[in-house]
């Protein structure tokens, strides 16, 4: 997971020039074999697509053909794998890397297991470190799964010769794609973490790519390599940054995540800038999105909540009515914008979603032919709240799309397509976001 930016780094953290008319060249920049792959490399990549493929989430196209050629191991030579149980604290990590032998079958199964892979550690610097064990602390910085960057990158639509902006850089899978399908001079990489950019900068340069690599702000994008014709977020926000926007060019298109505190229910933000200027934007409710960058704290359940959740009493009640179903996507969606500060435990047989804040829960159980048995317990309802934002969904023609509108005083919302349901994204200058 590539940070966000909360604090602009100084100009003298980034390194570029100033990019030339990227349709100067047309032709992409594919440099033959580089130095480090290898046979059991290149075995472990054409296994991967292949499992993307067979899964639907990688088609045949430009974003194929990177994936399957660029040599992950050269962009992430070293990664971290958990020795510690998931609620043992504190956790124990070890740092694999791809020049110790021993480490080699077990780092390439890791990269290309299609997981997301974690790449730093309490913010450590990645060049230079040494491998081996690792115990407490957090993982900084990681590389996403790849069935989402897929499934993103061919929604981007990379074409030659584009101008792209790759804000979050992580491990620069995305900025090597960028490369390999557009040509690197008109791509430019941005992350917070000097140590992330100062990395991929020399691991993208072993491919033979040299991006624009910058430190700053991700929310206020690089005004200096636009406008670009593709800006990709590898991080959620919980509105769509006004300065992205405007370094969209005309015939552009921006993806991000989009949501609340909650990971539960993400959105994907869809920008497009028309040939005439004007920008449509839409925000559709999906299953899986990106994690939460710097400064954007994230609400979860703790395993002793958790615990607390499926043993304890509570008030329970039989219903008739059934819980929404997983695929009503833009239920949840809704549910998490108009009852914000809840967190489903997916790994629960029941529907158990609980509000970290209050201490409320609630799980729902099949107990019989359309019959449930709905447990709840806590200062909030969550069961009411679940069916209330179901009403108001289906009265708005149960839609899985929004429209996203950007405000004049600066406030954004998005509202169903009959105009009947509104979600606030954010405040505008006096109001409250909620």
């Amino acid at each position: 997971m590539p940070n966000s930016a909360a604090t602009p780094a100084p100009p003298d953290l980034l390194e570029s020039t100033l990019l030339s008319n990227p349709l100067a060249s047309a032709a992409p920049h594919r440099p033959v074999k580089p130095a480090g792959d290898t046979s059991e490399a290149a075995a472990a990549r054409a296994a991967m697509v292949s499992r993307l493929e067979e899964s639907g989430a990688l088609g045949p196209g430009p974003v194929r053909e990177a994936t399957l050629a660029l040599p992950r191991q050269i962009l992430m030579p070293q990664a971290y794998v958990r020795r510690s149980a998931p609620d043992e604290t504190p956790p124990r990590w070890d740092l694999l890397d791809f020049s110790r032998p021993g480490d080699r079958a077990e780092l390439l199964e890791r990269l290309h297991s299609g997981d997301s892979v974690s790449i730093q550690h309490d913010g450590e610097p990645i060049l230079g470190r040494g491998p081996g064990p690792r115990r407490g602390g957090a993982i900084t910085a990681m590389s996403s799964t790849m069935s989402l960057t897929a499934d993103l990158l061919q929604q981007l639509d990379l074409r030659p010769g584009q101008r792209v902006l790759d804000v979050g850089t992580g491990a620069g899978v995305t900025a090597a794609t960028a490369c390999f399908v557009c040509g690197d001079d008109g791509v430019v990489t941005l992350d917070i973490d000097p140590h992330v950019t100062a990395a991929a900068r020399e691991r993208l340069s072993a491919l033979g790519y040299r991006p624009a690599t910058v430190t700053g702000d991700g929310t206020t994008g690089w005004a200096t390599g636009g406008p670009y014709d593709r800006i990709f977020l590898s991080f959620a926000v919980r509105h769509v940054p006004q300065a992205l926007v405007e370094q969209l060019a005309q015939g552009g298109r921006a993806l991000m995540t989009l949501g609340t505190t909650s990971p539960s229910w993400p959105g994907l933000a869809v920008i497009d800038r028309q040939p005439d200027g004007r920008v449509e934007a839409l925000l559709r409710a999906v299953e899986f999105g990106h994690r939460a960058g710097a400064g954007f704290d994230r609400l979860f359940l703790s395993a002793e909540f958790r615990a607390q959740i499926a043993t304890a009493d509570g008030w329970t009640q039989r219903s008739l009515l059934a819980p929404p179903p997983d695929t009503a996507r833009g239920l949840w969606l809704a549910l998490d914008f108009l009852h914000p500060g809840l967190v489903r435990d997916f790994g629960s047989e029941d529907l158990t979603i609980g509000a970290p804040g209050c201490r409320s829960w609630m799980r729902v159980r099949a107990v019989g032919q359309r019959r449930w048995e709905v447990t709840t317990s806590g200062p909030r309802d969550i069961w009411a709240e679940v069916q209330d934002a179901a009403a108001r969904w289906r009265a708005a023609g149960a839609p899985n799309v929004f429209r996203i509108h950007f405000d004049a005083d600066g406030g954004q919302r998005a509202t169903s397509p009959n105009g009947a349901l509104t979600l606030q994204l954010s405040p505008g200058e006096t109001g409250d976001a909620r």
